[in-house]
């Protein structure tokens, strides 16, 4: 009987030992992204980092939640993790959209900044809300697209400029152009049968979606880098015994660090493609770079009055 009782007790020992914990990480980009890689790849991190005690499931593509779902899947329990783009909670709170304020951040260093100074903010409200964000990565930022040649800002009036949100009809209507509002998955049609001359995309955007085949001309303006954000809830987060929290955290900065550096990459392999693709790549003029810097500063402005003190706190800190 003590032979029986102590095999049991090893047995349950080798259990408990063996138990893992499961997390669901839903994600609305599709699998072959770098964004969505970057998340695969911090999903095996904490897997080997916390010695098999957490493993991750990806859901890329929109599998499990939509988008625009996610965030709130976290917030209310339905699911531990997932990766959402930011600014796509703007509406809710401005301070989420900082990043995508068009040209205040054009670089991936003023990008990096930009982070620093506004993800303390954006944790705090995050953390009202039961939610722990892990890391941020940016898009290649936005830059110009055109079927003809823009030499100076006044080339940009009468054009129809394709716009997807609030924000890019604003530019269009200051740049005196008429906005027409194009998902990009219709931009190429829209483009061969004139209904739309200019735009505002990733260089990504532009080599995955050929769009090189409707325009000639890429200036690199890099308008505005937004950022995905995998976040977790905290009750998940808590719920871990501490070595595997310092297993997830230490996977979250290799992650950051790693898609930072992929997303330039993709941003350089890109304009690649289209130039190799026969688009003409050359810098803005300073008639368009002013144009443009001079639209940024409004849509701060206003941005900072919208955000508050909390908004003001962020530009502060970037430096504005």
């Amino acid at each position: 009987m003590k032979k029986l009782i102590t095999s049991f007790a090893l047995t349950a020992l080798a259990g408990a030992a063996g138990a893992q914990t499961q997390w669901d990480l839903p994600t609305g980009y599709g699998v072959n992204t770098f964004q969505t890689k970057n998340v695969q790849q911090f999903a095996q991190d904490v897997e080997r980092l916390s010695g098999g005690k957490l493993k991750i499931t990806l859901h890329p593509g929109g599998s499990l939640f939509k988008q625009p779902e996610i965030k709130r899947a976290i917030q209310g329990g339905l699911v531990p993790a997932g990766e959402f783009i930011i600014s796509g909670l703007s509406n809710e709170n401005p301070i989420f959209g900082v990043d995508s304020i068009p040209f205040l951040a054009t670089s991936y260093a003023d990008a990096k900044r930009l982070l620093k100074a506004s993800k303390p903010v954006q944790q705090q409200v995050f953390e009202q809300q039961g939610i722990k964000m892990l890391f941020s990565v940016p898009w290649p930022g936005q830059s110009l697209y055109s079927v003809s040649p823009i030499n100076s800002a006044q080339d940009f009036k009468g054009t129809k400029m394709r716009a997807y949100n609030p924000a890019t009809t604003k530019i269009a209507q200051l740049l005196g152009a008429s906005p027409v509002t194009i998902q990009l998955p219709e931009l190429g049609q829209a483009l061969a049968t004139g209904a739309a001359q200019n735009f505002l995309t990733s260089s990504a955007s532009g080599a995955d979606g050929k769009l090189y085949e409707q325009t000639k001309y890429f200036y690199p303006v890099n308008g505005w880098l937004p950022n995905n954000v995998t976040a977790v809830s905290i009750k998940a987060f808590n719920a871990l015994d501490k070595d595997t929290q310092s297993a997830v955290l230490k996977a979250a900065a290799m992650a950051e660090e790693r898609g930072w550096t992929e997303s330039e990459q993709v941003d350089t392999n890109s304009i690649a493609v289209l130039r190799q693709n026969g688009m003409q790549i050359s810098q803005p003029s300073d008639s368009v770079r002013q144009a443009l810097a001079t639209i940024g500063k409004q849509m701060t402005a206003e941005w900072a009055e919208k955000a508050g003190a909390k908004g003001q706190a962020i530009l502060s800190a970037y430096g504005q």
